[in-house]
């Protein structure tokens, strides 16, 4: 995003250290790695951090049927054999892969969309963990929803497997744009703003069918509280976009980036870093391709050095039409939303 992140515009206590680790891979790039040895590979090229997972995602992509949690037991191998943070990956809603991996050690979770989700409702209750968890979004409103569920960290969807970076490219650019009009449009737009978002939280109620109001259901209505303290959430959280002009968490972008000048270009649409999944290990050389992203998103505003590391790959990974595509990942988490409803 557009301006630096300050730790003082964090919230205190364990949001704190959530956030705070979050900052650490801030202008870094995250590897999918699905072996040791991949791993290694990433450590080696420059990576802050690898994402653990079975397949990347072009072969989840290519394979289909439900895809889960990865074996706990490859996780925890890529955890023995690495020194730098592990990450990996839990389906949307699923509390108890969330659980198992927060048990294995990984330092990050993923709750996403690469996986089939798990709850078509509500997302996981990301306070109620004392490990940190990074979401995708499309738009600012699912980015807020995230944040104020506990994410501390946020990445452009994108269309992962894809190769494609146009996704990323879109995804990055509407939620600059959406922050500049809730800046531009004071308190009273942001109450409407508020509105919109809020309708991510009421899905089931649309859902059931009975006039179900969420407000009158007990114990809570969402996993995040009622629909009172969620809707208090979600302000205080605007309200923090508003007065920083960025969103109040680290934010990198993924999905689709294959090339070294891919990486650039999203570090230059205002991006804190790279999440690469199958551009690396679908290439031709993964471990010149790892090297040059990492180089190339470190150095991005040079383009003497972006052509250097674009010189240094081979062929990139094969990439897709995302018009072709028969599931769009970046769609679930069912977050529609237009300001203008």
């Amino acid at each position: 995003m557009s301006g630096t992140l300050d730790l003082k515009e964090m919230r205190y206590g364990t949001e704190l250290l959530k956030r705070g680790f979050a900052k650490m891979q801030e202008g870094g790039v995250v590897m999918d790695v699905v072996t040791p040895e991949e791993a290694h590979i990433a450590e080696d090229a420059g990576a802050v951090s690898v994402m653990a997972l079975e397949r990347v995602p072009a072969d989840i992509r290519a394979m289909g049927g439900v895809a889960r949690m990865s074996h706990p037991k490859m996780i925890q191998e890529i955890i023995e054999t690495t020194s730098i943070p592990v990450m990996a990956k839990a389906r949307i809603g699923h509390d108890g892969e969330a659980r198992v991996l927060e048990s294995l050690g990984v330092d990050m979770i993923d709750e996403s969309e690469v996986l089939t989700p798990a709850d078509p409702f509500f997302h996981i209750p990301k306070k109620d963990f004392t490990i940190p968890f990074v979401c995708g979004c499309t738009n600012l409103g699912e980015a807020v929803r995230r944040i104020s569920e506990g994410a501390a960290m946020i990445r452009t969807k994108g269309e992962a497997g894809t190769g494609n970076v146009v996704s990323a490219v879109q995804h990055a650019r509407l939620v600059t744009a959406e922050i500049a009009h809730a800046q531009a449009v004071g308190r009273d737009g942001r109450e409407n703003m508020i509105d919109i978002i809020m309708e991510g939280f009421q899905r089931i109620g649309r859902s059931s069918s009975f006039e179900l109001s969420q407000e009158k259901l007990p114990h809570g209505e969402t996993p995040f509280g009622t629909m009172e303290e969620v809707r208090a959430e979600v302000g205080s959280v605007l309200e923090d976009v508003a007065r920083i002009g960025r969103l109040p968490v680290v934010t990198f972008s993924a999905g689709g980036i294959a090339t070294p000048a891919d990486a650039a270009l999203m570090m230059s649409s205002g991006m804190d870093g790279i999440f690469v999944g199958s551009g690396i290990f679908k290439s031709s050389d993964p471990a010149n391709t790892a090297e040059a992203i990492v180089l190339a998103t470190h150095h991005y505003n040079d383009p003497g050095v972006v052509s250097e590391a674009c010189s240094m790959i081979g062929e990139a990974m094969p990439g897709l039409e995302i018009e072709s595509l028969e599931v769009r990942l970046e769609e679930r988490g069912w977050e529609a939303i237009s300001w203008a409803s």
